[in-house]
């Protein structure tokens, strides 16, 4: 029944596993492009992503306990309640962190090249658009990839 709550490296080298990992996964979101994270902002996932591989397996490099699990959801939690409070009281950190709305189509053009570099595929772009009842691309006045991955459409009238 101890196993349960022994761990096998010093309380710190979980908290540093977790940090290491959230880090790096937030990172590598950030580098796949706002259109993978779809509705969620970038730290939503990432912390669902964590909290599910902490408790199943704790990101532990072999620690199976629940002490160690414990540990790690904990500092998972912290870091994301710490990245969400930056992000609403600094802008620096909110553009480094989440990114800006990205330019897609204004005045009635679309910008191709931005589509291709935000991998918005042409299907995915005329499905906002009938999701915003546009039927032309020329009723835009203004199209934004936001940075929770959808995509706003203003049109001349608006």
């Amino acid at each position: 029944m101890d196993a349960l709550f022994q761990l096998s490296a010093p309380w710190w080298v979980f908290v540093l596993r977790a940090l290491v990992v959230y880090v790096l996964v937030t990172v590598l979101m950030r580098l796949s492009g706002k259109r993978s994270v779809g509705q969620f902002t970038p730290f939503d996932l990432v912390l669902l992503i964590l909290l599910g591989n902490s408790v199943q397996n704790g990101i532990n490099g072999g620690d199976n306990s629940l002490t160690g699990a414990a540990i790690m959801a904990s500092t998972l939690i912290a870091v994301n309640y710490l990245v969400a409070l930056a992000t609403s009281r600094s802008r620096l950190a909110e553009r480094l962190l989440e990114g800006e709305p990205v330019v897609l189509a204004r005045h009635g053009r679309v910008f191709d090249h931005v589509l291709r570099r935000e991998l918005i595929s042409k299907r995915d772009f005329h499905e906002a658009m009938r999701m915003n009842d546009v039927d032309d691309v020329g009723e835009i006045a203004l199209a934004l990839l936001e940075t929770n991955g959808h995509i706003t459409i203003l049109t001349k009238g608006d």
